[in-house]
């Protein structure tokens, strides 16, 4: 059980927005610091039946960006969670409140930057831009205004993706779309601009061995000062090249993109918690930039059993209180059971992984992405959502 907290307005509690595993596993880590946890979520979720949150809101949808505000205002001025903070586990989420920055700022305590900053995290096209000018690595980007401008790409394979991946994603339940040759290049470019903006479409090399080269670095940043961090290596995700979310993670020593992802969040004046994503291009021997997620990500507690509670660490960051963790533990690992058994199943059957390999990713310490034995209806949850999540989500 939690233990009461004090008063201090240093102990305000804090609103997961998001009751998805993300989310549930936001709140596990709060609440084991002691920190009174609300959920708010505007659809089935599995953390609405965790034991560690203690009140739920179903808010309307998001879309409505006119009712969402308002629903948080009320939350402030009606429910006594004046000065709670808040933590996002989506896009949409991150994008509604940089926008909302300045008002929303008025009743909680915003661990998202406002839109002067997160737009460059939130549009990976000013990402790479920015990247660019800066001198730091990215996978060899194309920015075509229109069709005729892929006539000067002649560089395969490549792949198509978003700059703004929530209304892609939406309409596609892809990430992107792949190219091995000329004629796939036009017929996925033509797939792409019928769902976004030309001007969101990016064209992007395809690095070989994508899962095994993709790294994260994850920070906890304020005033500049990094109160900790984790790096871990993503061996597996579903689907395996280009996955919808991982699958299975551990934590490991990559100085390279600790300095990379420092350079690049301090030139945006970022603070916060966030996932900065690179890939290893083996061919050059250099880490290069993905992606920046500037919000709670499907593998972050993985952190807290490797001893780095970053969303505790961003829950007092955010009211000026710093706490620091330096170090965390290697080898710690993270595993997302619903959906990494049949990326393993696939695996073994290909020829890319055998039992023996597999077994050893399940030896050491660990940490299970839903089930957990002090908190266990989240999991019993998941299974009779599972039909709906595989609809509204993709699984």
């Amino acid at each position: 059980m939690r233990k009461k907290t004090n008063g201090n307005s240093k102990n305000n509690g804090a609103i997961v927005i998001g009751g998805h595993f993300q989310g549930l596993g936001a709140i596990r880590a709060l609440a084991h610091e002691h920190v009174h946890v609300a959920l708010v979520d505007s659809e089935p979720c599995i953390a609405r039946t965790s034991r560690y949150i203690c009140r739920y809101f179903r808010s309307p949808q998001i879309s409505n960006e006119t009712d969402y505000l308002k629903f948080f205002i009320d939350l402030a001025e009606h429910h006594g969670l004046h000065g709670w903070v808040l933590f996002p586990t989506d896009d949409e989420t991150v994008y509604f409140l940089s926008k909302h920055h300045s008002k929303l700022s008025e009743y909680f305590k915003l661990i998202t930057p406002p839109w002067e900053t997160t737009q460059f995290v939130y549009n990976k096209k000013k990402t790479y831009q920015l990247a660019e000018k800066m001198g730091l690595p990215i996978p060899k980007t194309w920015y075509p205004e229109n069709e005729s401008d892929l006539d000067q790409i002649d560089h395969f394979p490549l792949i198509i993706k978003p700059a703004v991946m929530r209304s892609f994603y939406k309409k596609t339940k892809e990430k992107v779309f792949c190219a091995n040759n000329r004629q796939q290049l036009i017929e996925n470019y033509r797939k792409a601009a019928d769902v976004i903006p030309a001007d969101e479409i990016l064209i992007q090399e395809r690095l070989s061995n994508v899962t095994e080269n993709l790294f994260s670095y994850c920070p906890v940043i304020f005033q500049d000062k990094i109160l900790g961090r984790i790096v871990a290596k993503r061996p597996r995700q579903h689907p395996m090249d280009f996955g919808k979310a991982s699958t299975y993670a551990i934590t490991v020593q990559c100085e390279p993109i600790e300095l990379l992802g420092n350079r690049f969040l301090k030139a945006i004046n970022y603070y916060g918690l966030g996932e900065v994503e690179f890939i290893y291009d083996e061919n050059l021997g250099e880490y290069k930039l993905l992606e920046v997620n500037p919000r709670i990500w499907g593998w972050h507690t993985i952190a807290l059993k490797a001893g780095v509670n970053i969303c505790h660490l961003t829950h007092c960051g955010i009211q000026g209180e710093f706490n620091y963790r330096i170090g965390y533990q290697y080898d710690t690992k993270w595993i997302r059971l619903l959906t990494d058994v049949p990326v393993v199943i696939s695996e073994i059957a290909k020829g890319n992984l055998s039992l023996k390999e597999y077994a050893s990713t399940l030896q050491g310490k660990k940490e299970w992405a839903v089930w957990s034995l002090s908190d266990p209806l989240p999991f019993f949850t998941e299974l009779l959502l599972l039909p709906y999540l595989m609809i509204k989500r993709g699984y």
